[in-house]
């Protein structure tokens, strides 16, 4: 028993070590689209401000359109991100994991 376990350890310590270099890489790049879709919302809706005034002074609900945005959708829109994020990531390391057993 203890041998079994010897030699399903003795993947190697650097076997072990490329295969997690390997799926931080890849959720590197992953956390790097996420982030660039994020600030790109972040720097769109100042520039919606600015740009277009009459349409983001729009009320909807009661509330001016840029602070509905701000105010409600913006923690919805992170959620998401952040669901994606998680469920990508999952992705990855179960398609890297395949990979490494083939």
């Amino acid at each position: 028993m203890k041998d079994d376990i010897a030699v399903e350890s003795k993947l190697s310590a650097q076997d072990a070590e490329d295969l997690m270099n390997r799926v931080m890489r890849r959720q590197a790049g992953l956390s790097l689209q996420v982030a660039a879709v994020f600030i790109a919302i972040l720097i769109i809706l100042p520039l919606f401000n600015l740009y277009a005034p009459e349409l983001a002074a729009t009320s909807i609900l009661g509330f001016p359109l840029t602070w509905l945005m701000l105010g409600v959708l913006f923690y919805p829109i992170t959620w998401i991100l952040s669901s994606y994020f998680v469920s990508k990531s999952d992705e990855i390391e179960t398609q890297i994991s395949r990979e490494e057993q083939q």
